[in-house]
C-alpha cells in the first residue's frame, strides 16, 4: 500500500469521534442478531471496547473476549468495563487469532472489517475459532455507498484534492461482498441487513470540532494553512445544514451479516 497506515492510538478521542454513532449501531446490530444468554465471544477488532462493553451488558455472556493491533485502544478498553466482568483483552492480529479451534459461540467484527488488509482471512479465522452451529457476525459502515458517518468531510477533501489514506479493504463493507466473504468461508443460513441510525451535534461548531479528530482525516487538516481550512469548512456548512434551533441531524448506515458454522 502506499497510503499511510490508519492508526487508532487514542481510545479517549474515538470515543468522542465515533462513540455515539457505535452505540446506536450496535443496538440495532443486536436487536437484529437476537443471541442468546451465555455465549463465549470474542469481538474481534475491538478497538477501545465499545462494542465489547455492550456484550458485556446485554448478552449475559459466560466468556468474553476482545482483540485487536492497537496497544493504545486496549488499555483504554481494560478501563471501560467493571471489576468482575468476564472479560480479557489482548492485543494481536484478526488474521492469526490466538485461540484453539471451536473455542467460542460466537465471533463477532464491529465496524472494522474494511480495516482489516485481508478480510478473507479474518473470515477464515473467526470461523476457525468458532464451534459447529455457532454464530459468525460483523457490521461494517457502508463505505463505497456514502454511509460512513463522515462521508461529507471525506466528499470535501476529496474535492478539494486533499483526500486522506483510504481503509485497505473498503470494498468488504459492500454487502455482496459480505456475503460473498461469508459464503467462501463456508457459512450457512447467512441473512444480511442494513441498519440505519442518525446523530445530532448541538451545533455545526460542534460537529467541525470533532470532525476534525478522525483518525483518517487529522493529519491531512493539520498540514492545511487557514484559507484551506476554512474553505473546508465552509463547504461543509453547505452540505449540512443546521435547522431552525442550530442543531445539525444527519444520518449514516451500516451494512451487517450473521451466519453459523455448518456442524
Amino acid at each position: 500500500m502506499n497510503s499511510p497506515p490508519i492508526r487508532f492510538d487514542d481510545g479517549a478521542a474515538y470515543e468522542v469521534y465515533m462513540g455515539v454513532w457505535s452505540q446506536s449501531v450496535g443496538d440495532a446490530f443486536l436487536r437484529w442478531l437476537d443471541p442468546a444468554p451465555g455465549w463465549r465471544w470474542v469481538d474481534v477488532g475491538c478497538g477501545n471496547g465499545a462494542f465489547t462493553e455492550m456484550l458485556a451488558e446485554r448478552c449475559a455472556p459466560a466468556d468474553l473476549q476482545g482483540i485487536d493491533p492497537a496497544g493504545a485502544q486496549i488499555e483504554f478498553a481494560r478501563t471501560r468495563l467493571p471489576a468482575g466482568t468476564p472479560v480479557a483483552f489482548h492485543v494481536g492480529d484478526a488474521q492469526s487469532l490466538p485461540w484453539a479451534a471451536a473455542r467460542f459461540d460466537a465471533s463477532v467484527m464491529a465496524l472494522v472489517i474494511f480495516f482489516v488488509p485481508d478480510p478473507a482471512m479474518a473470515v477464515a479465522e473467526m470461523v476457525r475459532v468458532t464451534r459447529p452451529g455457532g454464530n459468525v457476525s460483523a457490521y461494517a459502515w457502508d463505505m463505497l455507498g456514502g454511509g460512513f458517518p463522515y462521508a461529507a468531510m471525506l466528499d470535501e477533501m476529496k474535492a478539494m484534492g486533499v483526500a486522506p489514506p483510504a481503509p485497505p479493504s473498503e470494498d468488504a463493507s459492500r454487502l455482496e461482498t459480505l456475503r460473498s466473504l461469508w459464503q467462501g468461508a463456508g457459512l450457512v443460513d447467512v441473512e444480511t441487513e442494513t441498519i440505519a441510525v442518525q446523530r445530532s451535534f448541538e451545533s455545526f461548531e460542534r460537529y467541525w470540532e470533532i470532525a476534525q479528530t478522525g483518525p483518517r482525516v487529522a493529519a491531512r487538516i493539520a498540514q492545511m494553512d487557514e484559507a484551506d481550512r476554512a474553505r473546508l469548512r465552509d463547504g461543509l456548512r453547505r452540505r449540512l445544514p443546521v435547522d431552525a434551533q442550530g442543531r445539525l441531524t444527519y444520518g449514516a448506515w451500516a451494512n451487517a451479516i450473521k451466519g453459523r458454522v455448518p456442524g
